[in-house]
């Protein structure tokens, strides 16, 4: 159930993301998901609910359901902090209620204008494009979240949405190596190229929207989620699991972790519960001839400007 990092610390193959989670349903939903034996929580400054989930975080430890150090907290910079690294690891923190992260990760390889620490906006400019700051560069970012690792504030350090030349260049330039790289991946989108890099270079791949993105990227994106799929429907009687159980499952056996989201108690425990079956080897075969290329995730709608173009 668990994953070495090249940092040397252990990471939960499954995960609980909070990307969009309701404020009040928070505390439920995180210790619930300790209940059910959920042990790795990946957060975001941008998500705007590090405070609430610090304060279940904080009733979770001082009740004794679990310790602090059989979590893995990861929590990431926005674009916004480039410039302000430290500062802002130290405000994601303090709203955590931590003393330490297991993983820091930044959230998208691009600085932009700084709008102070913790505000995470998205500042756009006259013309209505994402106010992109062309000062800072990346290595630069990178080697002030290395000395986040040095200064005990942070374990592990990762990218996130990173391509393979953005990849390339990390290794390049790192004295510490990015531990992780979180993408969108699922059967529609399957990034074999990107994931068989980053695993080459001892990079664990973590996926984010690892189902598709489902009904939340269907509001937010107009985009059609694997979950529908009548293949995988196929599949998933065939094990007598949910068309999720099966996605997951396909994830993990492609070796990367992943972190679904639901609001849904009883997803909360569906989704946990991969670790009982085991796809074969056809069914893997299958999944993989689905692949798409199609991404779910299109921040560009709020942005004005693809940065993926």
């Amino acid at each position: 159930m668990e994953i070495t990092l090249n940092s040397g610390h252990k990471m939960p193959i499954v995960g609980l993301g909070v990307w969009r989670m309701e404020k009040e349903g928070i505390r439920d939903l995180i210790i619930n998901s300790i209940k059910i034996g959920y042990r790795h929580l990946d957060c975001a400054a941008d998500y705007k609910n590090e405070a609430e989930v610090g304060e279940a975080l904080s009733e979770a430890f001082n009740t004794g359901l679990v310790k602090r150090e059989d979590l893995f907290v990861t929590t990431k910079l926005w674009n916004s902090d480039h410039g302000h690294v430290i500062e802002a690891c130290k405000d994601s923190l303090k709203k955590l209620q931590l003393d330490y992260l297991d993983l820091y990760l930044i959230h998208f390889p691009v600085a932009t204008k700084h709008t102070g620490v913790g505000t995470t906006d998205s500042a756009l400019g006259d013309d209505g494009v994402l106010d992109i700051d062309t000062t800072i560069s990346l290595e630069t970012t990178w080697h002030d979240m290395e000395k986040l690792v040095s200064m005990g504030l942070v374990r592990s350090i990762g990218i996130s949405n990173y391509d393979v030349f953005l990849t390339r260049d990390c290794l390049a330039y790192s004295k510490i190596k990015p531990a992780v790289n979180q993408i969108e991946t699922h059967p529609y989108f399957q990034r074999d190229s990107l994931v068989k890099f980053c695993q080459k270079h001892g990079i664990c791949v973590t996926a984010h929207t690892p189902l598709g993105g489902a009904t939340a990227n269907a509001e937010w994106f107009g985009t059609v989620s694997c979950l529908d799929d009548p293949a995988l429907k196929e599949v998933a009687e065939k094990y007598k699991k949910t068309v999720a159980q099966v996605v997951l499952r396909w994830g993990i056996q492609r070796n990367t972790v992943v972190i679904p989201k639901t609001s849904k108690p009883e997803r909360l425990e569906e989704n946990f519960k991969v670790f009982d079956f085991e796809l074969a080897k056809e069914d893997m075969e299958l999944i993989k001839s689905m692949d798409r290329k199609y991404r779910t995730n299109q921040p560009a709608k709020f942005w004005g400007i693809d940065l993926y173009a």
